[in-house]
């Protein structure tokens, strides 16, 4: 059945907001459903015990769920049960209550009376919906606005509505907004630009393609054509001249009418009303501009590094194809070598002996004009070789250095001079650099080639020192790019001085270390001496652990598994029934209601009834890769197209976000879990997937072989649940991704812990985990290199003198103290991703005093890092046992995303990312299948006493021989052939 206007929600969800869970477990309703002495003072002034009851129950459900017991019909038997127990009297006496309805409504009465309590009149009405229409302008979507208003009528203690008018509430507060914001837009362009807006949906550029399917179609490699066709969109789109006021439109309320753009059809387009049209076409085109801005510095990127791995590339194969010629001239030299050394010993004339025991002097000439030849610069660089690549790269260097625009730093100021010269020399066509070209931005390496043997300046090479400076300032954040999203201005991403002030005063930052520096500097000296003492006074007693010669080398971690703990989980595993994907996806569907979380990114509505099916089947198809139209012919009623709308608009970045949480918090309460851990730590890997398709994304990584690839980051808990992953640059360090993850799970997990490989460590990711509250605690392999740190002199620790051998920079820290909070509390406040920014922080080429002082403070912590680690073999376990979930998660997903040998066929990133959520899904639900299978298994073994208790915690939810994810094949006789009675063929009529 459709839904009408002003609905959002389907029967099932209204009953669930209205209704009493069945899950509550003992904890929450004792949290709900307590009554105070004073409660039941109140309950006890009333006559007969059903009375009492109902009473009681009444006041109970106006506190959880919040609507009176007209609305909440069915109360669970275990809460009925813990509300009676507390007034004493039997709780089948309930049935007598309900059959009083003029009794129930003199009890809600009184209890808005003596509670405080309020109806739903038109006062609270208007208040909601006032409320509703702030919290509309900043977050359209329909099942926050609904919780939303919950809270607000909770905490305002009004007796809720039915759910239909908190629907309908919603509903018009968010027509309400987007009409506003619709305005708003409107009245910033012009009649001329309404018209170009118009055609860019209605004309077409191609047969069957309009000007806006032009526009959306992203670059698939990162060639000069590629990129002149980026810049071609970017000029298309600066011509419409479009420029809006946004002060007044929340920055989420923008990026969710954004992705609206991205998703409706150009026939969507041409059916909306005029506002609706040119309102969210233009903050779509708004946005994609900044895409193709990072798109074609992306381009740039990739084409300075591969003509860098050129260069490399070019100068080993010279050296391979010398290496003969190259031997016989190190043979000569070390025979002239020995030949002067005889001379000057026994006096001999050093001419003559050459001649006599090397080879005629014409040919030693002959020799050495060779090995000139042969001969590659001292410092054996490769930039001789670039020169012949310059033309390739001028096909699109002349239109980046002119259609982009670009800032600078002071110290950049030059560089940007130099693009000015270069643009005047392009348009003029002149082929010398003139002589005052500012030269101070080239560095050493580049000097000897931009500098003729004349003194003047070699246009190639200056170029191209530009260009590859341009590129390195570009990383750093020295140079930013207007009108780019990724970079910006380095103060642009971070929150203004005065809010910054403002929080800092009130102490709402969420950082958890003193804005003092000096109260910060104390606790950690003290923290890090600490340590030292308590090592130096136990250095020979350390398990596992020599500091022998200044070098710490730890012992291989003993198994400390349990012999028969394999055995007892394959004996357990045994006791689990076999389960096709699907049906385990409807079980868990039916258990967590995740599937509501995927509302329509235009209408805001959930799910009904007939299209969860789809969802699930576009989960699949997904999440094992083998792909919609796969999953089309593999299923009965459901079409390629059903699958690709749910793909469209329902499965979008907050919504699979949104699910995955609720997957993740259902299985944190329950109770195996606990066996595992409690949700505290956690850990971060990537699983390399090959990219099987020219994508923009995909790069070569020589330690996995010579395809392209990407790589899925994913963190785990030490429940076993995955809370989080995105899709990664495969050459990425994870380190600049760790803090991602730690701070926009969205789940209930409170992670205090993680733990990464080597490759997920940098001392400035120790500084700002520690900011914010998170204790960084990667597997160092190569421990014995590690570099510790002290505030003093190593000298005054003298038995660990050779191991202290460096000291912390403390007035860097303190020049830079308040900029390092700013920066961290940004990041934690979500206006800027930690990726991007550490990103940046450890691009810098030249030294940036805030990327050195965050880095001193990561050594501070990476020091009482180590020295915790040393000291500590169970620590040292524990992470461990943390990389060892991550792996055993890469295992099942490799497992599950089986299709198409597990590789990407997308060549867009957002596609591969929805993949990768999918797949996290998929395997989110698994774990909660088999965690709840296995605690029936286990209480079937407690009920017969052959449970061991002890070994539950080596029992991993990530097995998965019982599961069937490769589908059910039928065979259906009917459908047989004869040699004279083929199936026919695909003949397609041309029309």
């Amino acid at each position: 059945m459709s839904l009408r206007g002003g609905e959002i929600l389907t029967k099932e969800q209204r009953l669930e907001y209205t209704g009493i869970p069945d899950s509550l477990n003992e904890a929450d309703i004792a949290r709900y459903y307590t009554l105070s002495q004073s409660d039941i003072e109140i309950i006890n002034r009333h006559r007969r015990d059903y009375n009492r009851l109902g009473f009681a129950l009444q006041l109970c459900v106006l506190r959880y769920p919040g609507w009176p017991l007209s609305i909440v019909k069915d109360i669970p038997q275990n809460v009925l049960t813990y509300v009676a127990e507390q007034i004493d009297v039997k709780p089948e006496i309930y049935l007598q209550y309900r059959q009083r309805e003029a009794t129930v409504q003199e009890h809600l009465d009184e209890i808005r009376q003596e509670y405080g309590y309020k109806a739903f009149s038109e006062r609270e009405k208007l208040t909601l919906s006032k409320s509703l229409y702030n919290f509309a302008m900043e977050n359209g979507n329909s099942l926050y606005l609904i919780n939303t208003a919950i809270s607000e009528l909770r905490k305002n203690k009004v007796v809720m509505p039915a759910m239909a008018t908190i629907e309908y509430a919603v509903w018009e507060s968010r027509k309400t907004a987007e009409e506003v914001i619709f305005s708003t837009v409107n009245n910033c362009i012009t009649q001329k630009q309404k018209q170009m807006l118009d055609e860019l949906v209605n004309s077409k550029v191609e047969k069957n393609k309009t000007c806006l399917t032009w526009l959306r179609e992203y670059p698939t490699r990162h060639s000069p054509e590629a990129f002149e066709k980026v810049i071609e969109k970017l000029e298309y789109i600066k011509s419409l001249n479009l420029t809006i006021n946004t002060s007044g439109i929340h920055h989420n309320r923008l990026v969710q009418l954004s992705r609206m753009g991205a998703r409706y059809e150009t026939q969507a387009f041409q059916r909306f009303e005029d506002s609706k049209r040119y309102a969210i076409l233009v903050i779509y085109i708004l946005d994609l501009s900044q895409d193709l801005i990072d798109f074609a510095i992306e381009i740039h990127d990739r084409q300075m590094m591969s003509l860098e791995n050129s260069g490399r590339r070019q100068q080993e194969e010279i050296q391979k194809q010398n290496g003969k010629s190259l031997n016989e001239k190190v043979v000569h030299y070390a025979s002239l070598v020995k030949a002067l050394s005889r001379a000057r010993s026994d006096g001999l004339d050093p001419y003559e002996t050459i001649e006599v025991s090397v080879m005629p002097w014409d040919k030693l000439v002959s020799s050495g004009q060779e090995a000139e030849k042969l001969a590659r610069p001292i410092d054996y660089d490769y930039l001789d070789l670039l020169e012949s690549k310059f033309n390739t790269l001028r096909k699109y260097t002349p239109t980046l250095l002119k259609s982009l625009e670009y800032r600078s730093t002071k110290s950049t100021e030059s560089l940007l001079e130099a693009i000015s010269i270069i643009n005047e020399m392009n348009s003029s066509k002149k082929r010398i650099v003139p002589q005052n070209a500012p030269l101070d931005f080239i560095n050493n390496r580049w000097n000897k080639y931009v500098f003729n043997k004349d003194g003047t300046v070699n246009r190639r090479y200056y170029e191209l020192a530009v260009l590859t400076e341009l590129k390195n300032g570009i990383r750093s954040g020295d140079i930013s790019v207007v009108g780019s999203r990724r970079h910006k201005d380095f103060d642009e991403y971070l929150v203004s001085e005065d809010d910054w002030n403002d929080k800092k005063a009130n102490n709402t930052t969420k950082l958890v270390v003193s804005s003092s520096f000096s109260e910060y500097i104390e606790e950690r000296k003290e923290a890090l001496l600490k340590r030292i003492k308590w090592i130096s006074e136990n250095i020979q007693t350390l398990e596992g652990v020599s500091l022998e010669k200044g070098e710490i080398e730890l012992k291989r971690l003993e198994k400390n598994t349990p012999d028969e703990a394999k055995n007892y989980s394959k004996s357990i595993y045994e006791l689990i029934p076999r389960v096709k994907l699907t049906d385990l996806l409807m079980e868990v569907m039916s258990w967590t209601n995740f599937e509501e979380q995927f509302t329509h990114a235009s209408t805001g509505k959930a799910p009904k009834e007939d299209e969860k099916e789809t969802i699930l089947a576009t989960l699949i198809a997904m999440g094992t890769n083998i792909g919609l139209t796969k999953m089309a012919d593999a299923t009965n009623n459901i079409s390629y197209y059903q699958m690709a709308n749910e793909a469209q608009w329902r499965m979008y970045d907050d919504a699979m976000n949104r699910a995955r949480s609720i997957l993740v918090n259902f299985h944190h309460k329950l109770y195996f879990p606990s066996y595992w851990g409690d949700g505290t730590t956690s850990s971060s890997d990537g699983m390399r997937v090959t990219t099987s398709v020219s994508s923009l994304h995909g790069e070569h990584n020589p330690h996995y072989g010579s395809g392209k690839g990407s790589t899925m980051y994913r963190f785990i808990s030490d429940q076993y649940s995955v809370f989080y992953s995105k899709v990664i640059n495969t050459n990425a360090r994870d380190a600049v991704h760790v803090i991602d993850g730690l701070l926009h799970h969205e789940t209930d997990l409170n992670i205090k812990e993680h733990y990464t490989d080597t490759a997920g460590f940098t001392e400035q990711t120790f500084g700002l985990c520690h900011l914010l509250g998170f204790r960084f605690a990667p597997r160092l392999r190569d421990i014995a290199d590690a570099k510790l740190y002290t505030f003093t002199k190593p000298s005054d620790y003298p038995k660990l003198q050779n191991l202290l051998k460096y000291k912390i920079n403390t007035k860097i820290i303190e020049k830079n103290y308040d900029d390092i909070l700013r920066l961290a509390h940004t990041i934690r406040e979500g206006k800027v991703s930690a990726s991007l920014i550490m990103g940046k922080l450890g691009s810098y080429a030249r030294k940036n005093s805030l990327s050195d002082a965050l880095r001193e403070m990561g050594r501070i912590e990476k020091t009482i890092f180590i020295l915790d680690y040393i000291s500590s073999e169970e620590l040292r376990r524990r992470i461990q046992k943390g990389l060892n979930k991550g792996e055993a998660a890469h295992s099942l997903a490799r497992s599950v995303f089986f299709a198409k040998r597990g590789e990407f066929h997308e060549r867009d990133l957002q596609d591969q990312m929805q993949r990768d959520s999918a797949l996290t899904l998929l395997i989110d639900a698994i774990t909660i299948w088999n965690t709840v299978y296995l605690t029936k298994a286990v209480d079937y073994l407690r009920d017969r006493n052959e449970l061991n208790e002890d070994l539950l915690a080596y029992v991993s939810p990530l097995n998965w021989e019982h599961i069937n994810f490769y589908g059910h094949y039928s065979f259906n006789k009917r459908s047989i052939t004869t040699l004279d009675s083929l199936r026919p063929l695909n003949i397609k009529t041309n029309k």
